[in-house]
């Protein structure tokens, strides 16, 4: 075969591995996101969804005396009958729902030892003394008690936070393990990644859970972690508990 015929095959090749690797991005080639409310305005927003399923995967944790932040919901939505007494903690006045004000990098007025769950969603990210704000979470947790935490991943800013208190972290499982290597030493956490590609795609342009199937819900790729669960027990036998 004539070399310029061969050549002439190896554009045309090169031409067509061009056309298969485009890539059409239809509504997404936008410099705006759909939605900056992180697909809340839409339906259920991605990060809540993998919030309730981590919280009803562990409602049993959610007893006695149950500490939330900023808003009881959770607590509510999930712990039914065995809450017996529930408390909402604020960083700052003003808040109808909080009964406890206080900064958890710095809050020796929390006696230690007093509730039985801390349920502490998406707030890590809004301190910036993270492993005060660790070790306190551990101290007022009472012995046998569960801390249910979930952290950022990929993610946007919260400009409503930033504006406020501040948004300072992203987290990965490896960042959050050596954190609680550091401010729960010795003690047995449960850490999970969710998400992947078009999960973290779909986050950060601000479309919502309801958008996205199932199953690419539930796939998990390790490589894109767009929020991460916690779950860790304080080591002792829980109140009431016989030894």
């Amino acid at each position: 075969m004539p070399n310029e015929t061969i050549r002439r095959i190896r554009r045309w090749v090169r031409q067509q591995q061009r056309h298969f690797d485009k890539i059409d991005f239809g509504n997404l080639r936008r410099l705006e996101p759909v939605s900056r409310a992180f697909g809340g305005d839409r339906g259920l927003a991605i990060c809540h969804y993998y919030i309730r399923r981590f919280l009803a995967a562990h409602a049993a944790d959610v007893r006695g005396h149950v500490l939330e932040i900023e808003a009881s919901r959770y607590t509510r939505e999930v712990g039914a009958d065995r809450v017996t007494r529930s408390d909402v903690l604020h960083v700052a006045p003003g808040n109808p729902e909080a009964t406890i004000v206080a900064d958890l990098t710095s809050a020796p007025q929390l006696p230690s030892d007093q509730f039985d769950c801390i349920i502490f969603t998406q707030t890590l990210q809004h301190i910036y003394d993270v492993r005060a704000a660790l070790r306190t979470l551990h101290r007022i947790l009472k012995p046998g008690g569960v801390l249910l935490a979930t952290f950022p991943g990929i993610s946007q800013i919260s400009r409503y936070d930033m504006d406020r208190w501040g948004d300072y972290w992203r987290f990965t499982t490896a960042s959050i393990q050596k954190l609680c290597a550091e401010c729960w030493p010795d003690q047995p956490v449960e850490i999970t990644a969710h998400g992947n590609v078009l999960v973290a795609t779909a986050y950060l342009y601000g479309l919502s859970s309801n958008e996205l199937h199932a199953e690419e819900l539930a796939f998990s790729d390790p490589d894109y972690q767009v929020l991460l669960t916690l779950r860790a027990t304080k080591p002792g036998p829980a109140k009431g508990a016989v030894p």
